[in-house]
This record gives C-alpha cells, sequence and structure tokens, in this order.
C-alpha cells in the first residue's frame, strides 16, 4: 500500500498540471517493475480531442516507450476511476493492474457504475485496487467544479449588468 500511495501522489502532480490548463484534474501514470516509463493528464479542452484523457496518454506513451502494445506487466494509477473508454482501452492494452482515488459514480466502470475491468466475459481483467487517496483525489475535483461553477456564476452576473447598462 506504501508504494500505491506514492505513486497516486504522483498521480496527483499530474492532475494538478491539468487543473493549471483550466482541464478537469485527471492525472495517470503506469508502472512496471517500481518505475514510472509513462504519465497522462487531461488535455481534453487543450488539444480539443474527445479521447485525451489522462490514462490514454499515459497508455499510448507506454506503448512507445516499451516497443509493445502489451503492457502485461504494468500498473495504471489513476486520480479518477476509468470511464468506459478508458476502460476499454485498459483491457485492450492488457493491463496488468488498475489503481484509481476517487470513486465516479455517473461512469466509473472498475466496479462503481459498471465493472468492465473485471468482467469475466472478456479475455483480459485486471485486478483493481480502488479509494488510495481517495480524498485527495476527490477533494482536487470538486475543488475544481466549484470554481468552475462560480466562474459561470460571475460572468452570467457581470453579462446581466452590462446589459442593465446599456439599457439605460
Amino acid at each position: 500500500m506504501k508504494d500505491d500511495v506514492y505513486y497516486m501522489n504522483l498521480a496527483l502532480k499530474e492532475a494538478k498540471k491539468a487543473q493549471m490548463l483550466n482541464e478537469v484534474p485527471i492525472g495517470a501514470l503506469i508502472v512496471i517493475d517500481d518505475k514510472v516509463i509513462s504519465t497522462g493528464h487531461n488535455l481534453r479542452e487543450t488539444e480539443q480531442n474527445a479521447i485525451a484523457h489522462a490514462e490514454l496518454l499515459a497508455i499510448n506513451e507506454a506503448c512507445r516507450a516499451t516497443g509493445s502494445w502489451r503492457l502485461e506487466d504494468a500498473t495504471l494509477y489513476v486520480t479518477l476511476e476509468p470511464c468506459p473508454m478508458c476502460a476499454g482501452a485498459i483491457l485492450q492494452s492488457r493491463v496488468r493492474r488498475v489503481v484509481f482515488g476517487a470513486f465516479d459514480p455517473k461512469a466509473g466502470c472498475a466496479g462503481t457504475f459498471m465493472d468492465l475491468l473485471q468482467d469475466e466475459r472478456f479475455n483480459h481483467q485486471c485486478e483493481v485496487t480502488s479509494g488510495v487517496l481517495g480524498e485527495e483525489c476527490g477533494g482536487i475535483l470538486t475543488s475544481f467544479f466549484k470554481e468552475l461553477r462560480d466562474r459561470k456564476k460571475t460572468l452570467k452576473r457581470e453579462k446581466a449588468l452590462k446589459r442593465i447598462e446599456e439599457n439605460k
């Protein structure tokens, strides 16, 4: 568990990189033989690319680093439970183990909303460890979305005041 906490803290650092870019703060990294071989953080807004999720970026980089699409000895650390798209990529790349922080009741596919990663109907299943630094991982998301809502309210208020001024 100590290693999981260490690596999840590194994933949180990746999430903070996303937050600095006004991206949803999700970070991921892939570890093989106690070595970080790839990292990723959300870049959907920056790249205007629906598949620029932290997990997919980390998987892509790991495949390049290893020279193989098979990541059979890899552990993926991610701050939020993987969505269906990311769970599919995790299965297709044969990641051995997934460790995530915050649960995602709306789209989590590692046991919360559904469990794609351990569904025996697939030819590959992942070992899953959940809730590692869950409060910290969830907290960064909660504060991000609160700030986003506050910014939208302020902008809406400013627009309304501007219209009032223009109509005087």
